[in-house]
């Protein structure tokens, strides 16, 4: 007697079908990220010199779906020289001797910079200091200066 092979799960949107989240409201279509895998610098003895194991993630920014103005300039700010004249995103990974890790490796940190500039930053709003506040400020310096004061020698 064989058991019936579950069904292959459906996209929870009808619409993410071939998209990838990527953190922030933010999705990409599979298709538009695209990797190569090149050889790894550094020690690492013949291994290095044979296998091509270092990924390199390239996205460009106008297939990022969910990103407003203000968004996708963060990420451009954020991005910094790994953002090419063709306004693609390039992030590379070699830490691991595994294409799929390194792979996945780029995968997190191009998640990590998008779902950062999908965030807005907190506005920080100047206070004034209090009346009490500044009145304990004078008096400590007050007394601070006068224990300075007092370690000079006399005047005989």
């Amino acid at each position: 007697m064989t058991t019936p092979t579950p069904p292959a799960p459906e996209p929870a949107d009808p619409d993410d079908a071939g998209l990838m989240r990527l953190g922030g409201g933010v999705r990409v279509r599979e298709s538009d990220i695209r990797f190569k895998f090149v050889r790894s610098g550094g020690p690492g003895g013949q291994n290095v010199n044979k296998v091509s194991t270092a990924a390199e993630l390239r996205v460009s920014l106008a297939d990022l779906v969910g990103l407003d103005e203000a968004a996708t300039a963060r990420l451009k700010a954020a991005a910094g020289r790994r953002l090419n004249s063709a306004g693609e995103l390039v992030l590379r990974a070699e830490t691991s001797r595994s294409q799929h890790e390194n792979r996945e490796i780029c995968l997190a940190k191009l998640r990590q910079m998008v779902s950062g500039a999908a965030r807005r930053p907190k506005v920080r709003r100047p206070t004034k200091p209090t009346r009490g506040s500044k009145e304990r400020r004078l008096e400590q310096k007050s007394q601070r200066g006068e224990i300075k004061k007092r370690r000079n020698s006399p005047e005989w």
